[in-house]
């Protein structure tokens, strides 16, 4: 009598167990850094953005001719800037991503204005 091996193809539940493991060890290591990676573009962005107005305005009052005490609005600047401009970190409007006063004084962000701001000029 001739005995028969039969054997099925597949993976067995602990093999199945370590993919599941290992996957999710190398996501407890990613999803901090692309968390930390995504909220550094959003601050390089605004400040960037922050630039784009700070240009408009010294512009706006270059050819206005406005001193540095001059107040300033988005309607005054709003075509010397290629489109509305929003802080990446939740702004859905200029009005509420950012804050202008003076011609003098630069631009604020409104959404997050600890880090997202303009470096001091040299």
């Amino acid at each position: 009598m001739k005995m028969r091996n039969v054997r099925t193809k597949g993976f067995t539940l602990v093999e199945i167990m370590i993919v599941v493991a290992i996957i999710g060890l190398l996501a407890t290591i990613a999803i901090p850094n692309f968390i930390k990676a995504r909220t550094t573009a959003q601050m390089n962005a605004c400040i960037n953005n922050l630039r784009q107005i700070d240009g408009a305005i010294q512009l706006w009052a270059l050819e206005t001719k406005k001193d540095a005490a001059a107040a300033v609005t988005y309607a005054d600047i709003s075509d010397y800037l290629k489109n509305q401009v929003v802080c990446p970190s939740g702004g859905t409007t200029f009005d509420d991503s950012y804050t202008l006063t003076t011609v003098g004084s630069p631009p604020l962000c409104q959404r997050v204005p600890d880090k997202h701001k303009l470096p001091a000029a040299p």
